[in-house]
């Protein structure tokens, strides 16, 4: 009987090491291959920059068990890398996702990567840091992410030890003093004024003022803002305000078991918003996350898609937070 298949005895693909680890290419055309005439060096190095093209699917299948058809499972260090992580973070209605994903990691899951998934993490949390140094935006939730990894690390090295950490420890030590490095670079980071001879926020009647304060689901971010200009410190310390934050992310069960109340008898929201978030967690607001196929169980960014075969494909998709995410690799 022939064998139909590909002959398992051809030279397979081709591979190339980057700095997120081995990704298989190919060129433009076939017909190139077949040139002799053609120097391969020429078409990787263009203008001394490397000139690849990768063929790489931005979808995983989600594997817990071996079957007949596919052998092995998928961890969370293969779906980190094949999800494309790298280019999300350019995309601003993907960055929050893949920061809170990157900080859920640090809290919890540090120690199950493997090396070349922790090696990937840190190269992805770099550009993360390079891009908020350069465009001097969500500083404040990146020193978040960086406290907890420091944190995490500490306890790794000084009372877990080699243990746990897959790697040798004097990396390890060197990614801490990095991430102190970053930390630093962070708290220094000076936002300069920039001059605006148009309409500005202060110059917007009170009530749109007013309107865009409401449109903010963190409350640190009103607190900021309210630090601009007396109109909005005034604006920011509405309680109506508050309370609609409040029942925004708190459940009315919540509300009432940490009740704070003011020196006049009135519930302070402002305070109970505060003391909330230290119980509680917030709910979740993002432009963009992956997408998850009950039918296909697959991963995916919405733009990208997959090769679904139900149907109906509408139907059988879903949104997927960041700890939803992690929760599909615990075995």
């Amino acid at each position: 009987m022939p064998f139909l298949g590909q002959d398992w005895r051809s030279p397979g693909w081709s591979w190339i090491k980057t700095e997120d680890g081995w990704k298989r290419f190919e060129f433009f055309s076939h017909d190139i291959q077949d040139n002799s005439d053609i120097d391969l060096e020429d078409l990787i190095y263009f203008d001394s920059a490397l000139f690849q093209v990768f063929f790489q699917e931005k979808w995983i299948y989600v594997q817990k068990e071996s079957t007949r058809e596919r052998h092995g499972y998928c961890t969370l260090g293969e779906a980190f890398n094949r999800l494309d992580f790298s280019s999300a973070i350019q995309d601003v209605r993907r960055f929050n996702y893949v920061v809170k994903l990157l900080q859920l990691i640090a809290k919890s899951q540090l120690t199950s990567l493997s090396g070349a998934a922790q090696k990937n993490y840190f190269n992805i949390l770099e550009k993360i840091v390079r891009k908020v140094l350069d465009d001097q935006q969500n500083p404040r939730l990146i020193k978040d992410l960086l406290q907890d990894l420091g944190s995490t690390l500490c306890i790794l090295i000084r009372e877990v030890g080699k243990s746990v950490l897959v790697g040798n420890i004097n990396i390890w030590i060197c990614r801490l003093e990095t991430i102190l490095n970053w930390q630093q670079q962070l708290n220094n980071l000076q936002i300069p004024k920039q001059v605006n001879n148009g309409v500005t926020l202060s110059d917007l009647p009170l009530h749109m003022q007013n309107n865009i304060l409401y449109k903010f689901s963190d409350g640190w971010d009103i607190v900021n803002l309210g630090q601009v200009t007396s109109t909005l410190h005034m604006l920011s310390e509405d309680r109506q305000l508050w309370k609609k934050l409040c029942h925004y992310h708190f459940a009315e069960k919540q509300l009432c078991r940490h009740l704070v109340l003011s020196e006049k008898g009135l519930v302070d929201w402002k305070l109970m918003y505060f003391t909330l978030q230290k119980y509680f967690p917030k709910k979740e607001q993002y432009g963009d996350t992956l997408q998850f196929c009950r039918h296909c169980s697959i991963l995916f960014w919405k733009d990208s898609g997959h090769p679904c075969t139900a149907n109906d494909p509408g139907n059988c998709f879903m949104s997927v937070s960041p700890q939803q995410f992690i929760d599909l690799f615990k075995f």
